[in-house]
């Protein structure tokens, strides 16, 4: 069994909303002339990565987790999305909802916000505690933005997004997510914005109600997380819960990183690192994206920031 950490290509997705800058700051190749949404580590059916290196390349990564003897469903999902427009008022179901009705798991999810323009904001939950009856009057009278938590970001903020929770990315924002490994989503709003066919984007709005918790967030958001100092290296904790932890590693000169017990995904947010394990190595710059598995341990050598997740 050859067992190394895997280089991966991301799965491109040309959503209407998104701008250029996966395309121009990160370098990668489309066939449209903008990318949404890089999808940088997935197993998804709707977008899987290729590996790019070593005995796998040109390999999926779903074919070569099936090879190393992985059963299970594979439970995360990690994005870049820049949004040049903001993204359609939407939320995302549960694991026992989502699975009863469309056959994946729900999609609770965490992000980072890697960049903004001045003034950007984004929607997250509600501004005050309503029933499922004023939510369902105000998306058919059109007045849903009064009670929408509006909120402006800034470079470093961390949102988590429990299934349930009312959100959408502004425009100006480009976005690290962190997510169940779902592509479930359930449209509330669009703002009249018509698809590539010419027409109204579907909405979602029964699902939705059934789904939507009404009420102000619950956990922290912005400028959150510990911060822990591990010698030259800064490590900030962005979140913890049973589907998936996150954390961001700012690396100053070297790191010893173990994956025992699980796998582990690097994605070098800024700045080049090698990644040395046995006798091997790999160069790895802005925008790439590893996948370390369990029982592989890496030395990572170089200045870099890194979003670690597993």
């Amino acid at each position: 069994m050859h067992k190394y950490p895997l280089l991966l290509k991301p799965a491109i997705k040309d959503y209407i909303w998104g701008g250029r800058r996966l395309i121009d700051e990160y370098g990668f190749e489309t066939n449209g002339e903008i990318a949404a949404e890089a999808w940088m580590l997935s197993c998804h059916k709707d977008g899987t990565n290729t590996v790019l290196n070593g005995f796998y390349a040109g390999k999926t990564l779903d074919c070569v987790l099936a090879e190393w003897g992985f059963t299970e469903r594979f439970p995360i999902l990690i994005k870049l999305i820049d949004a040049k427009q903001k993204l359609s008022v939407q939320v995302h179901p549960d694991d026992a909802y989502a699975l009863e009705n469309e056959g994946e798991l729900g999609k609770t999810e965490m992000w980072y916000v890697v960049d903004c323009e001045p003034g950007a904001k984004l929607a997250y939950g509600f501004n005050e505690n309503i029933s499922a009856d004023e939510f369902e009057k105000r998306i058919k009278d059109n007045t849903l933005d009064d009670v929408i938590n509006y909120v402006p970001v800034k470079k470093g903020d961390v949102f988590f997004i429990s299934a349930g929770t009312l959100h959408a990315i502004g425009e100006g924002i480009l976005i690290a997510e962190v997510q169940q490994n779902s592509n479930t989503t359930y449209r509330v709003s669009d703002y009249g914005r018509l698809g590539a066919d010419g027409k109204p984007r579907e909405l979602h709005v029964e699902k939705a109600l059934d789904v939507t918790i009404c009420e102000t967030p619950k956990m922290p958001y912005g400028n959150v997380g510990e911060i822990i100092v591990n010698g030259d290296n800064i490590i900030r904790e962005l979140a913890y819960c049973d589907k998936f932890s996150a954390k961001l590693l700012n690396i100053n000169s070297k790191y010893e990183l173990s994956s025992a017990d699980d796998f582990v995904s690097l994605i070098v947010l800024d700045g080049e690192l090698a990644v040395k394990w046995d006798n091997d190595s790999l160069s790895a710059k802005k925008g790439d994206s590893i996948f370390v598995p369990n029982g592989v341990d890496v030395l990572l050598e170089g200045k870099a920031q890194l979003l670690v997740s597993k």
